[in-house]
């Protein structure tokens, strides 16, 4: 199953291999489809691939790190 889900990081998040980290603990694929950052702020589209467990527990590390996480529903792809 695949899903893509637009990241938006705070400051402080900006620097740190948070997508890294997530993929050594939630066994999903990440394809980085689009990606903004300045000194503020990080926006990050990420397409991910895994089970539904596992994109459903990735999004949870995300936002237990901080980060705010939203599905595109109009960009969700079938397995």
């Amino acid at each position: 199953m695949k899903q893509a889900v637009d990241l938006i990081f705070p400051k402080n998040l900006i620097r740190e291999p948070v997508i890294y980290q997530m993929t050594r603990e939630v066994p999903v694929v990440f394809n980085i489809r689009r990606a903004k950052v300045n000194e503020k702020v990080g926006e990050i589209v990420l397409e991910l691939e895994g089970t539904e467990p596992a994109l459903s527990a990735a999004a949870e590390y995300l936002k237990k790190r901080g980060i705010k996480v939203q599905p595109i529903t109009h960009d969700t792809f079938e397995s």
